[in-house]
């Protein structure tokens, strides 16, 4: 089966901020573009109702996706473009479409005006289940990669000018901002570097390391004498060999690294308002109450301006 980027589209300006960012990620990788509503039936009693029948439902689900679709189409017409309309859990359905996929595409509500996202439970669901990166964009933030989601392009002002924007502004050719890649400790995982360099070299972007650490709690009082600036100088050391061979594998991406004292996450945050794309990981295994994004991941969806996606790795 050829691969795919598959966006979820319910509706919402959000999810459409999802489905043009997704049709930009095509684009640039050469992919078909898949634009998926789940449409999950209304329980027994409801679906009986004149105002809200299994047909009547359907039958909006698919004038609302059809038009989302055909305004994708307009902005990307080099793009292929497959709409499906499928019934089911979302949770579940846009996790088991994903094992055919290249990634997956999610629309998130943002918190506030300053930032971060709001994450669903079917969103949520996703994050933590599903096997391939999902890529999580709010209207209104950084979907526009190039910086030309603003009220100019649309015409209107204010919230409304950004969530419209952020859904329905075409890629530009302005230079595209950082990709900004989270990583952990020693032996960091290949899938999650692999993905934030080849996400810089398409874009043609530069891409900035941060590598959050912490001193151990016996050099609680030594940092002040000294010891501290040994500790950092050692951090970026390492960091920089982490980096070597991915600068090899990758010569034409501008690599920074950062190995900075503190809370991972923040520093992500932090780094997320100049940035293109945050990448971080999930770990795969198994934990007592199931699937979970980690606490890392979880603090940058919650603070992240720019498009956040999450890629799951041994």
């Amino acid at each position: 089966m050829n691969r795919t980027v598959i966006a979820g589209l319910d509706g919402t300006a959000e999810s459409r901020a999802a489905a043009e960012w997704a049709a930009r990620e095509a684009e640039l990788r050469g992919l078909t573009l898949r634009l998926v509503r789940v449409w999950e039936a209304a329980p027994g009693p409801v679906s009986h109702t004149p105002l809200h029948g299994h047909e009547t439902d359907r039958q909006w689900s698919e004038r609302v996706h059809g038009e989302a679709a055909a305004e994708i189409r307009r902005w990307h017409p080099g793009v292929r473009i497959d709409a499906d309309l499928v019934s089911g859990r979302p949770a579940d359905v846009l996790t088991e479409l994903a094992r055919d996929a290249e990634l997956l595409a999610l629309g998130s509500r943002g918190l506030s005006g300053l930032g971060g996202y709001l994450v669903g439970s079917v969103g949520l669901a996703v994050v933590a289940r599903a096997p391939v990166p999902v890529v999580l964009v709010r209207a209104g933030g950084r979907a526009a990669e190039t910086g030309r989601g603003d009220a100019a392009a649309t015409g209107t002002s204010g919230a409304a000018a950004d969530a419209t924007a952020a859904a329905v502004t075409p890629a530009g050719g302005a230079v595209s901002r950082p990709v900004v890649l989270g990583l952990p400790g020693a032996d960091p995982a290949g899938e999650l570097v692999s993905f934030a360099f080849r996400a810089a070299e398409l874009r043609g972007a530069s891409l900035r390391v941060v590598h959050g650490w912490n001193p151990p709690p016996s050099y609680a009082y030594a940092l002040y004498a000294g010891i501290g600036q040994d500790l950092s100088t050692a951090q970026a050391a390492e960091l920089d060999a982490q980096l070597a061979p991915w600068r090899e594998k990758f010569p034409t991406v501008d690599v920074i690294g950062e190995a900075r004292c503190g809370s991972a996450g923040q520093h992500l945050a932090d780094a997320s308002r100049d940035a293109s794309l945050v990448v971080v990981g999930r770990r795969v295994g198994r934990h007592p109450v199931g699937p979970r994004v980690g606490p890392v991941a979880h603090t940058v969806l919650h603070h992240a301006v720019a498009p956040v996606a999450v890629v799951p790795h041994a």
